[in-house]
């Protein structure tokens, strides 16, 4: 079998993609994985053939929460450019392929591209905040000048609005390129996206799919890449020097350079040490002091076993990766599934969620306090081993399965 795994988006979305393809091709089969171009030397670094989807992302990391939401004019352009080269990206990756994985949320190509070719398609979220479902609130995209729900309106009429927001958005240029393809037009995107049996590749500890629900979902387990990376010798260095410090990081997404000050002046505080990821808004210490240090990119899996707590935006993977180290959360979120994810924290008592936007030094501080007390480290620690590492075993093992009930028992 032939897998094509494929995504739009940042190190969030495509790490998961990256994990599963790995599975696949450790079972025998042959993977491949179309995803924006940063992630191409990762990806052939496993030897799995990639295929490049959309512009580079790191460059656009810093700018676009300082710019706003979108106008229509900017929206309307990055729709039909965002269509067009995923429908030729994806197009040239799936040839010869038995299946379609689209991994996140915005890959809208991939299923033409599979009815066109008559392959299967599998749609998987990261998060179930994705999936509609009374039981929550859509997910919320600030480049189309949304705000978090107020609770004023049930999620069953949000949940209509967002499916009305994906008719509007994506529609006509979706319909555009299938009656090219010969194909009829679809009349509910999302719906036409997702399928009725969507896949769920989160933990059902951190985000369990609830029920009753309508939706027909298959959850696997979070898609979790094993990390052998060591950590660097400047790191090891500092981690021995003191007491556990605190990491700070907002991973590929963008975030004010005066969070950085804010982060330091929070774990001095608290007389805490700290550790601050440069990620893709390239933060900067705000001094040279001993008690602090400057990282790139690193293995999450090892650091956060030995860090006093893990502060950071609420992207599946990190969350994830912190849960199962044991470390206590504070959840800064920002946009679109961070939200959820900083209430499960809190509903869990694994951390703390922080109010949306920028902290203050105050604000991080009071977080971060008590995320550092003893009842909520401890409890951070009894949830670590339910998390489980499974899923994107379980996830390989559907997708070539002839009994996809048998292999997710």
């Amino acid at each position: 079998m032939r897998v094509l795994l494929s995504t739009i988006g940042s190190r969030g979305d495509v790490q998961p993609v990256v994990a599963l393809a790995a599975q696949v091709k450790a079972l025998g089969h042959d993977a491949r994985v179309c995803a924006p171009p940063d992630f191409r030397d990762q990806v052939e670094g496993l030897g799995i053939p990639f295929t490049p989807v959309g512009p580079e992302l790191r460059s656009t990391g810093k700018a676009r929460p300082a710019a706003g939401p979108l106008t229509p004019e900017q929206r309307r352009w990055m729709v039909e450019a965002s269509l067009a080269g995923q429908f030729e990206a994806v197009t040239a990756a799936a040839e010869g392929c038995d299946v379609i994985v689209a991994g996140g949320y915005l890959l809208l190509a991939a299923r033409t591209v599979a009815e066109r070719m008559g392959v299967r398609y599998v749609m998987a979220s990261y998060c179930p905040a994705f999936l509609p479902s009374p039981h929550h609130a859509p997910p919320v995209y600030p480049m189309l000048g949304q705000e978090p729900a107020d609770g004023t309106v049930d999620n069953l009429t949000l949940w209509a609005r967002d499916a009305q927001r994906w008719n509007d958005t994506w529609g006509t240029p979706l319909n555009a390129h299938r009656a090219s393809a010969g194909l009829p037009p679809v009349t509910d995107v999302r719906s036409h996206l997702y399928t009725d049996t969507p896949w769920l590749a989160a933990d059902p500890t951190l985000g369990p799919w609830p029920t009753p629900a309508e939706l027909d979902v298959v959850q696997t387990g979070a898609w979790i890449l094993p990390d052998e990376r060591p950590l660097s010798a400047e790191l090891e260095a500092f981690l021995d020097a003191g007491e556990p410090p605190v990491y700070f990081g907002f991973g590929s997404i963008g975030a004010p350079q005066a969070l950085s000050k804010n982060m330091i002046e929070a774990a001095r505080a608290l007389g805490r040490r700290a550790i601050v990821l440069r990620g893709w808004a390239d933060l900067e210490l705000p001094d040279d002091e001993p008690d602090c240090l400057s990282i790139g990119e690193v293995n999450q899996q090892a650091l956060f076993q030995r860090v006093a707590a893990v502060v950071h935006h609420g992207g599946a993977g990190t969350t994830t990766a912190a849960a199962r180290a044991g470390a206590p959360q504070v959840v800064i979120p920002q946009h679109v599934d961070q939200h959820y994810w900083a209430q499960r924290v809190h509903d869990l008592g694994i951390g703390t969620a922080h109010a949306p936007g920028a902290p203050t030094a105050d604000s991080l501080t009071e977080a971060l306090a008590r995320a550092l007390e003893p009842d909520l480290a401890a409890r951070a620690k009894a949830v670590a081993p339910a998390v489980r590492t499974d899923g994107a075993v379980a996830a390989a093992r559907l997708l070539i399965a002839a009994d996809p009930v048998e292999t997710i028992a």
